[in-house]
């Protein structure tokens, strides 16, 4: 059996509607590799989205490992633990509405590949998402969040909302976990001392369903993280390599 190098991460609650078109456009964009996995975590839906997912499991999709929390603990922790669980040595983040497009991923692993062990190599891609099919309200408050963001961190990334994201999973685990952390994965990167980059990446509509992530408590809830990352990130010691010195005897 290959050892996965990829793993992509997909937190989900309540995505029937969704999931199976999004499994299968990623079957058909890693053609024809076969050294990646997908880590879908259920984040206690009630919509039958487990079934949906052991449904797609038995159809052949070998690649998929499916989690499970009996209640919702949000993105965040979802995918925290898929990382934990992870094989890869490559994180890939999809949002599980369908909205990102997985035909976007292998072009961002081209730019990352091979870059392992390399301290100059890219760390993290941060996806833009350029042609936003959102509602105008979540538009609206996204723009404020990212400018509020960005005045504050100065962490030179217009849209760290956007779901699609390539890290090394390295890197992931070594940053603070909070809930919301999602939101501020390059401002931690980018204080932490690796390199970045944003790459524009496609945005689609929803298949089906609605965001069971709220808007409006989402962004108050997000500018109270913003305080406290802000103070985080002031006390964060830059990252540096510990080398045990050899005997000298």
């Amino acid at each position: 059996m290959t050892v996965p190098s990829i793993s992509i991460l997909i937190p989900a609650k309540n995505e029937t509607a969704n999931l199976p078109v999004l499994l299968g456009e990623i079957q058909r964009a890693m053609q024809p590799r076969e050294d990646y996995e997908v880590l879908v975590v259920d984040d206690g839906s009630t919509d039958g989205t487990f079934a949906t997912l052991q449904e797609v499991q038995r159809d052949g999709f070998a690649a998929l490992r499916i989690f499970r929390h009996a209640r919702s603990l949000g993105q965040s922790t979802s995918l925290y633990r898929a990382a934990q669980r992870a094989r890869g040595s490559w994180l890939v983040t999809l949002d599980g509405d369908g909205q990102n497009d997985p035909a976007d991923i292998p072009r961002l692993l081209a730019l990352v590949e091979g870059t392992e062990g390399d301290p100059a190599g890219i760390k993290l891609l941060a996806g833009h998402r350029v042609n936003r099919r959102d509602t105008f309200i979540k538009r609206i408050s996204s723009r404020f969040a990212n400018g509020l963001r960005a005045w504050i961190l100065r962490d030179d990334t217009p849209d760290t909302g956007c779901g699609l994201k390539v890290i090394a999973r390295d890197v992931f685990l070594q940053l603070p976990y909070f809930d919301h952390m999602h939101r501020f994965i390059p401002a931690m990167v980018q204080r932490h001392g690796f390199r970045k980059m944003v790459v524009p990446v496609n945005h689609r509509h929803r298949i089906g369903g609605r965001s069971n992530y709220g808007t409006i408590d989402r962004a108050l809830v997000g500018i109270v993280d913003l305080f406290g990352v802000s103070w985080l990130l002031l006390r964060t010691r830059l990252y540096c390599a510990t080398e045990e010195a050899e005997s000298a005897k």
